[in-house]
């Protein structure tokens, strides 16, 4: 016993511990979570809020932000030492998604806010501006829209504002110029604008260091308060739509690095001074806009200059720069400007300057006027030199070889100048060459062999001189080449082989007008991706080489001005995506081919002066008369009306007479044309043509056919060309003909036709060639569809025809309705007005007699309140015996006093919708008192159609309370009977009756029957 008493004190002790400890455990973690967070938990939820609003975060960088970590170790978080709250939120190029949330506000520590580089969008939160200890703020790159919040201006010791790349817009508020610690505010590429330019209140900011404003639409112009920002160093507001000139204050600024201002509207002249104002300039842009006169020579003293760039403005005279102090830049851009001095031929000096640049990289003066000799010094500039643009100049004389020397270029742009003699073959050593034009100038002599080693070469234009000789076959050695410009010199010889088989050749081949002989070498099928190929204006001969058609890749092919002979070649209807053919001034044959206008690419087409035969075309390209021409092909017939073409002969010189058999009529195997034109066919067309229902082409033009177009031929339904021209046809385009929705041609011309243009015509939308013309057609002439097009129908000769496109110049059509004679206006007041007056003095009766019997719905349902069964229940106290007044065969009534209606008694006609032909008797009575109206009827206030408590249907009817007692008891009981005299009694009954015919009328007119639907004695 004793010993059970001690297993039950152990057991009991045991469990007691075990409590103990665990209370201890749960006390120890507790406290561990309350140092852990301490009074930090406002951080915590902040940053959870953070994470709420992030949507996507694909690189997970937000996964540790859970319970098992400490915030201060969640990724992206930086926290104090001393107080662990957060002092840097930065999770920049993270591939984040949301919005950011305003509880970022309650940071109060934060000191670093960096979000570059997402995608996160919505409005900036105005909350931020609670981080009193934040200085730098990095949101740039992201998809933030609305304004910059004004009370940003709370962050008092902010230093670094970074909002480019959003969607910002507004203006920069005023508050900003109160961040007195602000030394960067970069804001470029949003929207932001400002009446006056760039905000003079920014000058404000005194400790301004760096202004990026690029790529906002400020317009207006650069504030003279930005002279106050004496630690600038660097300025960026390009493409900012500014006008003006530049202000002086901001030529003071001697700090200043980076000075951009390029794509504007800036005028005037630079201070002769700037380059002693502004020592430390590295980057001066101020490209793209209309600043004028000399290049101050101070520039010089820029002995920092890296990056020069002044081009596209109006700046002028000799350029005076002496670059040799300009030891470090790399870019000279000075382009599109009028640097000609005064004296002649001098203009190119500056470039012994440039010898000391041992770092330039870049050198252009396209388009600058400069007259002069290209020196030889031109070989002494950098090693690195890569890009020299010195187009569109005056350039004279030969181009020096000491060009061979600048093995680093890899761009050489000579073109539009006047340099003469050969090109020299020290320009093979250019082996880093991408791109060599030397167009349009007046070099002589061969091609020099030695360009075959610029294997690099993509781009070669030599173009537009008075190059002569052979085409080197060593240009194959290029092989990167995607473009090659040899046109208008004086090369002659074949077309070298090995220029064909460079499968980099894709962009352009252009040979044209040279004195080339010998046929296309077939090796012009490797040239598959090429897109335009220019052979024209030679002397190549032979056919078309068919293997033309493997070129699939060609837009424009141009051979005109050869002497090719033969047919066009079957195999080019391969080219498929052509946009541009010209094979004219040739000596070609043969028939145009059928191919050529169902190339729905081609957009122009010349044939012309060749010798082509037959029928031109009127589909695709030959349907625009603009897009394609044929003169001087004199054995060539039909086509557009346009062009003035002869008839083509009959066909097979057939004499047939007499009518069209039925017999052929009812081949059901006819299916692809039918060809009877050109004959002496008379008679009309047979009813059984309704046979050819799959025919495709019908052609029964120029015979002797007459009587109306058979509307049998609306059975036609496959048919694409009809060409029933040239015919005695007579009577209207039967409307049966609208079923032939597949036409694609349509011939009628030149028959005895006559009425209106169907409108079913221009809604065909296969229909693309439309021939009315020289019939008897009348009224307007429509315009859509088909009619769209000038050139894809004709209706000439049809001299009653008005209205249509303006370039038809037909008469304008007449007013619809209009009549000759003008009614007079005195028959019309005697006649017409007195009866207009008695038909409106009927409809006003009318209309106030239906007004007065039949109020409008919206009266009756402001009239009629609006009630529950609660209601009920409680006006009536739950239905109870003592409020019963009276009881029938569908219902009882009972007495009530309904809040809604002002604390009045009311009677409550309840349904019992158990009994049967209630709820019929409930709908005829609602019928019945929505028709009826009469002085001696009970009012009726308003009806409940809901369910009880138990769920099942209820429907009552609310009725003005009479207090008087019913009229069986004033007539009957001996209470109220001594009360009424003869003359009331009377009165009653009358009442009675008239009642009664009131119903009466109402339901007469309404072809109904109504019966009271419970008749007591009493009534």
């Amino acid at each position: 016993m004793k010993s059970l008493q001690a297993i039950i004190h152990l057991s009991s002790s045991s469990h007691i511990s075990f409590l103990f400890y665990g209370l201890a455990i749960i006390c120890l973690t507790s406290a561990t979570v309350s140092a852990s967070y301490g009074g930090n938990e406002t951080d915590y939820h902040a940053l959870l809020s953070f994470k709420s609003k992030i949507t996507k975060d694909p690189y997970k960088v937000l996964t540790t932000w859970n319970h098992s970590f400490h915030f201060c170790d969640w990724s992206g978080i930086s926290c104090g030492k001393r107080h662990k709250r957060v002092t840097a939120l930065w999770l920049g190029s993270k591939g984040l998604e949301g919005s950011l949330s305003p509880h970022v506000g309650n940071l109060s520590f934060l000191r670093k806010l960096g979000l570059w580089n997402n995608s996160l969008q919505g409005t900036i939160p105005h909350e931020l501006g609670r981080l009193s200890r934040l200085r730098r703020l990095g949101l740039h790159q992201n998809k933030f829209s609305g304004v910059i919040p004004t009370n940003l201006s709370g962050c008092s010791n902010l230093e670094d504002l970074w909002l480019s790349e959003n969607k910002l817009a507004g203006s920069i508020p005023k508050e900003v110029s109160l961040l007195s610690k602000l030394a960067r505010l970069v804001i470029d590429k949003n929207k932001f604008t400002h009446l006056a330019g760039i905000p003079p209140f920014l000058g404000n900011i005194t400790s301004m260091e760096e202004f990026s404003a690029s790529g906002n639409p400020f317009g207006g112009s650069i504030p003279d308060t930005l002279g106050h920002w004496k630690s600038l160093t660097v300025f960026y507001c390009q493409e900012c739509s500014l006008y003006g000139s530049i202000p002086n204050s901001i030529f003071n600024l001697s700090l200043l690095v980076n000075f951009f201002l390029g794509d504007n509207y800036l005028t005037g002249s630079l201070p002769s001074e700037i380059g002693n104002q502004l020592p430390n300039l590295e980057f001066l842009r101020l490209w793209g806009n209309e600043l004028t006169g000399g290049l101050p020579p101070s520039i010089s003293n820029c002995s920092k200059l890296i990056h020069l760039d002044m081009s596209s403005n109006n700046f002028s005279g000799k350029l005076t720069i002496d670059f040799s102090k300009l030891r470090d830049i790399n870019n000279i851009q000075l382009s599109d400007n009028n640097f000609h001095g005064h004296e002649e031929a001098v203009d190119m000096r500056f470039v012994d300057s440039l010898k000391n640049c041992t770092r330039l990289i870049s050198l252009e003066l396209y388009n600058c006027n400069l007259i002069g000799v290209l020196p030889i010094s031109i070989g002494n500039l950098s090693g690195q030199l890569s890009y020299v643009d010195l187009g569109d100049n005056q350039l004279f004389g030969n181009l020096p070889s000491s060009i061979g020397s600048l093995v680093g270029l890899t761009f050489l742009n000579l073109e539009a100048n006047l340099f003469k003699g050969k090109i020299p073959t020290t320009i093979g050593k250019l082996q880093k060459l991408h791109r060599l034009g030397l167009l349009r100038n007046q070099f002589s002599g061969p091609i020099p062999d030695a360009i075959g080693n610029l294997s690099l070469l993509n781009e070669l234009y030599l173009d537009s001189n008075e190059l002569e000789g052979h085409i080197p076959s060593s240009l194959g050695n290029c092989k990167e080449l995607n473009d090659l410009y040899l046109a208008d010199n004086r090369l002659t010889g074949k077309i070298p082989k090995q220029i064909l088989q460079l499968p980099s050749l894709t962009i352009a081949l252009d040979l044209s007008h040279n004195s080339l002989a010998g046929s296309i070498p077939s090796e012009i099928k490797d040239l598959k991706m090429l897109r335009e190929l220019y052979l024209s204006h030679n002397n190549l001969s032979g056919t078309i080489a068919s293997s033309l058609s493997e070129c699939v890749g060609l837009t424009v092919l141009n051979l005109s001005g050869n002497i090719f002979q033969g047919i066009i070649p079957s195999s080019l209807n391969s080219l498929r995506g052509l946009e541009e053919l010209d094979i004219s001034q040739n000596n070609l044959s043969g028939k145009i081919p059928q191919f050529l206008d169902k190339w729905s690419s081609l957009k122009v087409l010349n044939l012309s002066f060749n010798d082509f035969e037959g029928e031109v075309p009127v589909l695709g390209v030959f349907a625009n008369a603009s897009a394609f021409s044929v003169l001087g092909n004199n054995k060539l017939c039909g086509g557009l009306v346009t062009l003035k073409l002869p008839k083509c002969k009959e066909k097979g010189n057939n004499r047939l007479t007499g009518k069209i058999p039925k017999q052929i009529l009812q081949l059901p195997s006819l299916t692809i044309a039918l060809d009877l034109s050109h004959n002496s066919l008379a008679g009309s067309i047979p009813s059984e043509i309704k046979d050819l229902k799959m025919l495709r082409e019908l052609y029964l033009s120029h015979n002797n056919l007459s009587g109306t177009i058979a509307s049998s031929l609306s059975e036609c339904v496959g048919l694409t060309v009809l060409n029933l021209s040239g015919n005695i046809f007579q009577g209207i385009i039967p409307s049966s003909l609208n079923s032939l929705r597949g036409l694609e041609e349509l011939d009628i011309s030149q028959n005895n036709l006559s009425g209106k243009i169907p409108q079913f015509l221009d809604k065909w939308s296969s229909l693309k060639v439309l021939n009315l013309s020289f019939n008897d057609f009348e009224g307007e002439v429509p315009v859509l569809g088909v009619f769209a097009n000038a050139s894809a129908f004709s209706v000439l000769g049809n001299n009653k025809l008005c209205g249509g496109l303006v370039t038809l110049k037909l008469p304008k059509c007449k007013e619809k309705g209009s009549k000759k004679k003008r009614f007079p206006f005195f028959i019309f007041f005697i006649v017409i007005a007195p009866t207009l007056f008695i038909v409106l003095c009927c409809v006003y009766l009318l209309y106030k007699k239906k007004r007065n019997s039949q109020p409008s719905q919206s009266s009756e349902n402001e009239r009629f309140l609006k009630v529950s069964y609660n209601e009920l229940l409680k006006a009536t106290d739950g239905f109870s015996t003592e409020n019963l007044i009276g009881e029938g065969g569908f219902s009882s009534v009972y007495k009530g006093i309904l809040d809604s209606n002002h604390n009045k008694p009311v009677a409550v006609k309840v349904l019992h919708l158990q009994n049967k032909g209630a709820h019929k008797s409930f709908l005829a009575e609602c019928e019945a008192w929505r028709n009826i109206r009469h002085r001696n009827l009970l009012k009726i206030i308003t009806s409940c159609s809901s369910t009880d408590f138990k769920g099942t249907d209820f429907k009552a009817l609310v009725y003005e309370f009479m207090p008087n007692g019913s009229v069986h008891d004033w007539l009957h009981s001996s209470a109220y009977a001594s009360k009424l005299n003869l003359l009331q009694r009377i009165n009653i009954l009358r009442d009675r009756r008239d009642r009664n015919r009131s119903e009466g009328r109402v339901f007469q007119r309404r072809k109904k029957v109504i019966l009271e639907s419970e008749v007591k004695k009493t009534d």
